[in-house]
């Protein structure tokens, strides 16, 4: 069975549909030697080359797979480092085919929710504005917060890079001069959560992503460790986006990094679910919130 040559290198990581047209428009890509025209339908077995250099794809039907990877403090989101840092994909499992995609970045001193994926297309589409995809965030702030700041970050602040605001922000206790929040945002843009509360004269001390998209942190997730989503959380990644989920060869189960099968407890407080398809979660959320402060013991289940 065959697929058009955009939609499967979309699928492996080589970039959105639209783009990889465009490259086959300029000529960059050969597929067996002859220059690759539009349509023209690959099944994983051609030699298919981008600017001279060999690519590797996943054969047609090779199950879409995903990770929840617990990011710790410390680690860069990208594949190489000059000053030789440790990198987030060096934890990760091998793949004999593709390559791993992360869904967006997370800053050097940001920890949590890291989503990567073998499917080019899907990464594209969460990490892109127009998806309004939800963002929430545990943030530990330093400093006094008035209602007049938290109605400015809801309704917008001037940044370098044009206005942000926060969609949603919830208290979430604390002691001393240290308060926790949990806040949410629909797109990616650097740092944006520390540059929201900094244009208040806010410092923050610890960020944390809990939640992306249908997507949540799970509970008893260790740093560095990920969990690999099922079928059900891949759908509902695939419907936050607006694809069709397409036949699998096998089951895809969860498992912890020791292949271990571990419960999908989300992390212990979110917000309230909100009505955009876009934001939806994989089960309710329940009605009483409960601590959103991590370094709070949290009561058994």
């Amino acid at each position: 069975m065959s697929e058009r040559l955009q939609k499967f290198l979309a699928r492996v990581g080589y970039g959105s549909r639209r783009q990889i047209e465009d490259w086959i428009r300029q000529g960059r890509i050969t597929v067996n030697g002859a220059p690759a025209q539009l349509g023209v339908q690959v099944n994983g077995a051609e030699r298919i080359v981008i600017d001279g250099q060999p690519v590797q794809v996943r054969a047609f039907g090779q199950r879409r797979r995903v990770l929840a990877y617990y990011k710790p403090v410390g680690e860069v989101t990208s594949r190489r480092d000059d000053a030789e840092r440790p990198t987030v994909f060096e934890r990760l499992p091998q793949l004999q085919d593709g390559r791993w995609i992360a869904v967006g970045r997370l800053d050097l001193n940001t920890q949590g929710l890291l989503l990567l994926t073998n499917d080019g297309e899907l990464a594209n589409r969460l990490m892109h504005p127009s998806s309004q995809i939800e963002r929430e965030y545990a943030v530990r702030i330093l400093g006094e917060v008035t209602p007049a700041m938290l109605q400015q970050l809801r309704q917008g602040v001037p940044l370098d890079d044009g206005v942000g605001h926060f969609d949603e922000i919830v208290e979430a206790g604390g002691q001393g001069a240290n308060h926790w929040y949990h806040v949410i945002l629909r797109e990616g843009r650097n740092r944006e959560v520390r540059r929201l509360w900094e244009s208040q004269g806010i410092a923050v001390s610890r960020l944390i992503r809990v939640r992306y998209g249908p997507v949540s942190l799970r509970r008893g997730l260790h740093s560095g460790r990920w969990d690999e989503l099922d079928e059900a959380g891949i759908d509902a990644l695939l419907q936050a986006v607006g694809l069709m989920p397409e036949p699998r060869p096998e089951p895809s189960p969860v498992h912890s990094r020791q292949g271990i099968s571990s419960p999908r407890t989300p992390w212990p407080a979110r917000l309230p679910a909100s009505s955009s398809r876009k934001g939806s979660r994989l089960e309710p959320a329940r009605r009483g919130r409960e601590s959103i402060n991590p370094e709070r013991k949290r009561p058994d289940r």
